[in-house]
């Protein structure tokens, strides 16, 4: 014969203490410091970067005081150096300050002709492996994949390799002779932002009712009304939040662009690079802060629409 507890004790042995506070094991404390010191690997130099870029001394390894004159001496001959010369040497650093503004509109040109071509591309391609079912289409997902996760100096030298091959191809044929330039970045650009775009739409896709589709389909809409107004209105935030990480990525980038460019064809993180061949002052360091913030800025803002 069993007795039933009283309805206060069977409440309490059925509820637990809200108040009580789960043991932090070891190995909870462990994760919790290796979280902590990774963090601080990964941020810590990035945060003194940024710290020196407001030094008012010409040299990193000295603090001299609070000064904003680097950001402000960017687009200001000698001053984006930090250094002021007579003669020809005076010459070749005003040449490098104003040089800044040619890397920086080159850097722009080919962030926006690869991010339009990329999200283009890259949509259609997550529309075609979210949607319909092909021959080799596990295949083609691997090989899209690859841009990815193969380092970037392997696809640089790959690209280059091949760009050489054809060029060479080119002139056997045509005559033509053709250099590495702008055009050779862009397609650059466009080969690893294409994953990146169709990537982060694929996501969206998954996430959308195919029933609204064909719920439009069954009311009369043909499949380009389909598209305009079912599909493409929905996938929006996530073709937008792809071409921010396009653009991104297209301005951040430097081994892949270093392989592919030629002769008048800088782009803002090549010209940094050789900003540091003369000398590193806190202006490289404010170059490199204004660059993080324009990152920070467009992925945040690509998160949060791949969000919504």
């Amino acid at each position: 014969m069993t007795v039933a507890a009283p309805p206060r004790v069977a409440a309490r042995i059925a509820v637990p203490n809200r108040r009580t506070k789960p043991r932090r094991t070891i190995g909870r404390w462990l994760l919790e410091l290796n979280a902590i010191v990774s963090y601080a690997f990964l941020y810590i130099p990035i945060l003194v970067l940024v710290f020196y870029s407001f030094n008012a001394s010409k040299f990193n390894a000295v603090w001299r005081g609070f000064t904003l004159d680097w950001y402000k001496s960017l687009f200001a001959g000698g001053g984006v150096l930090g250094l002021y010369g007579q003669g020809a040497e005076g010459e070749a650093l005003t040449f490098q300050g104003a040089g800044i503004l040619k890397a920086l509109q080159n850097s722009m040109v080919v962030a926006v002709a690869a991010t339009a071509i990329s999200t283009v591309i890259g949509t259609m391609t997550a529309l075609a492996m979210e949607r319909f079912h092909f021959r080799l289409r596990s295949l083609f997902d691997i090989v899209l994949h690859l841009p990815v996760v193969i380092p970037e100096i392997t696809m640089g030298i790959s690209l280059l390799v091949f760009f050489n091959l054809g060029f060479r191809l080119l002139e056997n044929l045509t005559g033509v002779r053709a250099a590495l330039g702008f055009g050779t970045i862009i397609i650059s650009h466009v080969a690893f932002n294409i994953s990146f775009v169709a990537i982060v739409v694929r996501a969206r896709l998954a996430g959308m009712d195919p029933a609204l589709e064909q719920a439009a389909q069954d009311l009369g809409a043909n499949p380009w009304q389909t598209f305009r107004r079912i599909t493409l209105p929905l996938i929006m935030p996530g073709v937008i939040a792809g071409a921010l990480l396009a653009f991104t990525l297209s301005m951040d980038d430097f081994v892949i662009t270093f392989f592919t460019s030629g002769v008048g064809s800088s782009t803002l993180p090549l010209f940094v690079y050789g900003m540091i061949r003369f000398t590193v002052t806190p202006a490289i360091n404010a170059i490199s802060s204004l660059m993080l913030l324009a990152s920070m800025v467009l992925v945040i803002g690509a998160i949060g629409l791949e969000r919504r």
